[in-house]
């Protein structure tokens, strides 16, 4: 296939594409570089320094090229961030990706594979959240992936697209052979614990330790950043072939809270994480844990990562390296 990839300079699209690239697939990545990082984005991939919403740039670029699909990384992702600056978040997740996606319909391009949010789902008093949970974003980040998600099935009931959009939980590790990681992410709970652990951040504020859960810290479903790459590489063959609009949660629908994740931490280094208790972060949810069995049974995926160790120590040796 050749996939047009946008924000494949980010943390899950840089691996995303190396996946592709590894599997024998072309891949052109179109990024600003505002918040990604141009080491991240293989050699073997094409690369267009370029905002979304440049309507000439993009469309010359589409005019050259023929793409099979095209995956909508590009966007801001942080959760604290959004809540102060709303707009910055709705204009650049949702009004921009709107122009980019007329662009693409523009040059025939009507496959798409959307990178959403399981945090739209709010806070669901259940164990497993599955994909008919009605919606209730908690935060503008969340909100700003809502509007577009709603926006791409109008199309689709438009029959002007076709489009999978996968709702990822709490994104974690890095590629094994070291090519990518998380960069910068002051929001990200695994990325903070390894900046601890590395020295770099004096100590690690858990945000809440009054929920309604086993120790009073928020519980998270964690997935390992290269099983959610693959996923969405089943998800693009699939849809290559077979032209349909389904939404997929991505997780392991195992829940650790933030308490876990220091513990299994300090036994991987021996030691004790400095950490301790703050406030409540504004728009973080109690539970947020997926159901995955769409997913799996529609790809038969199975998990290769899904191991707490593994996605800790990948993490931390990323850290290490940067």
């Amino acid at each position: 296939m050749n996939i047009l990839l946008t924000g494949g300079a980010g943390y899950i699209g840089s691996h995303t594409t190396n996946i592709f690239l590894d599997h024998g697939h072309r891949v052109a990545v179109i990024d600003n570089l505002v918040n990604g990082h141009k080491s991240l984005i293989s050699k073997k991939a094409e690369f267009l320094n370029c905002d979304i919403a440049d309507q000439d740039r993009v469309s010359h670029f589409l005019e050259k090229n023929k793409f099979d699909l095209v995956i909508h990384f590009a966007g801001f992702t942080r959760v604290g961030e959004s809540t102060k600056e709303p707009e910055k978040y709705y204009n650049n997740n949702f009004e921009k990706p709107k122009i980019f996606f007329k662009c693409c319909l523009n040059h025939g391009l009507n496959k798409i594979i959307f990178s959403s949010t399981g945090s739209i789902y709010g806070n669901v008093n259940k164990k497993n959240i599955l994909e008919t949970e009605k919606p209730n974003p908690l935060n503008p980040y969340s909100d700003s992936k809502y509007r577009l998600e709603k926006y791409l099935i109008k199309l689709s009931d438009e029959k002007k697209i076709s489009a999978i959009i996968l709702r990822y939980f709490n994104v974690s590790g890095a590629d094994e052979k070291m090519r990518s990681g998380l960069m910068t992410n002051p929001d990200n709970l695994i990325k903070a614990i390894c900046e601890v652990a590395t020295k770099k951040r004096q100590k690690l504020i858990v945000n809440g330790n009054d929920y309604n859960t086993k120790d009073g810290t928020a519980v998270r479903d964690f997935i390992h950043v290269t099983d959610l790459a693959e996923m969405h590489m089943l998800a693009a063959t699939h849809l290559a072939k077979k032209p349909e609009t389904e939404i997929y949660n991505c997780g392991y629908g195992i829940g650790y809270s933030v308490q876990d994740i220091v513990y299994a931490m300090n036994k991987i280094l021996d030691k004790k994480i400095n950490f301790e208790y703050g406030p409540r972060r504004k728009g973080d949810a109690e539970h947020s844990v997926a159901n995955n069995e769409k997913f799996v049974k529609r790809f038969n995926w199975r998990p290769k990562y899904n191991n707490l160790e593994n996605i800790l120590k990948t993490a931390l040796n990323w850290e290490r390296n940067i």
